[in-house]
């Protein structure tokens, strides 16, 4: 298998998180999607990462649906309960740590990449309300749990260190930690993991 990647993807560093977790071999093929002659569109027609091309050539993409078909490839490590309202707690907590993702990362593009003329505070505000409003969603849903969804690491556990993670990366201005002491102990239990570890992205 092949992970079309970029290493400063939180969306790819689920993915990179999952296969080291279920102990799955891959290779990485690091593609540039800002590029001018970027070849993402070759594996996905959205032009975004991760995108995983099997060794048949068929290409998946979008973590989430990538991370639900690498739980089934073997037992090692499940991430996913099977069935019922477990799978949706886990699933959910999967969505809405994504939705941060998503918020930090529209409001970097509208920060960075955006003309001055054309920055709008109104919608940066309303990006940045995400964040704050699902991170506090997080830290509700974990509450005293050693895990948030189950006894053991969950994709919810993954998804969650990916977004408190790339806020970090991102938006070291946000002080998610002294809101939010819970998310703080779980995050510096999952950045212990050897994947976690092996997946900080490089400094911007």
């Amino acid at each position: 298998m092949k992970l079309i990647a970029s290493m400063s993807s939180p969306f790819v560093r689920k993915v990179r998180i999952v296969l080291a977790e279920k102990k799955i071999d891959y290779e990485t093929v690091l593609e540039n999607v800002w590029a001018a002659d970027t070849g993402i569109g070759r594996y996905n027609p959205l032009g975004q990462v991760p995108a995983l091309q099997l060794d048949d050539g068929e290409v998946i993409y979008d973590s989430r649906v990538i991370c639900e078909f690498l739980d089934t490839l073997t037992p090692v490590g499940k991430l996913i309960p099977p069935t019922g309202r477990e799978r949706a707690a886990v699933r959910c907590a999967e969505a809405l740590a994504d939705g941060v993702l998503n918020a930090t990362v529209l409001t970097r593009l509208e920060t960075v990449l955006r003309e001055p003329a054309q920055y709008n505070a109104d919608w940066v505000a309303r990006q940045r309300l995400k964040v704050s409003e699902g991170v506090a969603g997080l830290a509700r849903g974990l509450g005293e749990k050693p895990w948030y969804a189950q006894n053991h690491l969950t994709l919810a556990d993954v998804a969650l260190g990916c977004a408190l993670g790339y806020l970090d990366f991102r938006q070291p201005d946000f002080d998610w930690r002294t809101a939010h002491p819970n998310l703080a102990r779980h995050f510096a239990k999952l950045s212990q993991r050897q994947s976690f570890i092996d997946t900080v992205p490089p400094a911007a």
